[in-house]
């Protein structure tokens, strides 16, 4: 039934009643009154629940990150090093057993493709933690921080990251600008990787609140 017609025929039941309140008991009044507001509320949420579950992305973007992790020789180019490493790594080497124990903060370009040599629209600084020993993963922990034409401000990221999954989401937490508040998904896929060194990561950006 239409949600306005059950408003309708419950509002017409409700005034029917009304008018022979003086033969009603006081609990038969008050036992009508939660009926008609129980059914009221029932009528209304199916439809708020279904909006949520169809919800689509207010905004969605793709941008390139490069990360070029320092190892003692390159920090001309590097935008990354090793801030914390466990008894048996160091500060420019990985550590074994999965990079487990290493932390690396990044100041790494934003670019809309995926060349290295393009023109920045900004910078994805944070961090990323080596999280495990059995598997290749790491949890993250970064911004990106824009500053061109196209786009003020910032969002933010964190989450797991799996490496070995060629696809991984992260949760989109906040931001300020352009990106004010908003809350999201962002996917991340490993565009190509040099050894240790080099990295570049695919980042598609799905908004669901935009203010």
């Amino acid at each position: 039934m239409h949600i306005a017609t059950l408003h309708a025929s419950l509002r017409k039941i409700f005034t029917s009643h009304f008018f022979h309140m003086a033969s009603m008991t006081s609990k038969t009044l008050i036992s009508a009154v939660i009926l008609f507001l129980f059914l009221l509320g029932c009528s209304a949420t199916p439809g708020a629940a279904t909006t949520r579950r169809h919800r689509r992305p207010c905004k969605r973007m793709v941008f390139y990150f490069h990360d070029i992790l320092y190892n003692g020789h390159n920090s001309k180019n590097a935008t990354a090093t090793i801030v914390g490493a466990p008894a048996w790594g160091n500060n420019t080497i990985l550590a074994a057993q999965n990079h487990f124990g290493n932390v690396v903060v990044f100041d790494d370009p934003i670019t809309l493709d995926n060349n290295l040599h393009s023109t920045p629209v900004g910078r994805a600084q944070g961090f990323y933690i080596y999280d495990r020993k059995d598997i290749f993963t790491s949890w993250l922990g970064f911004s990106f921080v824009f500053n061109s034409t196209q786009h003020k401000g910032s969002i933010n990221f964190a989450g797991a990251d799996p490496l070995m999954n060629k696809t991984r989401d992260i949760s989109v937490i906040g931001g300020t600008g352009d990106f004010f508040m908003t809350r999201g998904v962002a996917t991340l896929m490993t565009d190509a990787f040099e050894g240790e060194v080099y990295f570049r990561l695919r980042t598609d950006i799905k908004l669901y609140e935009c203010w």
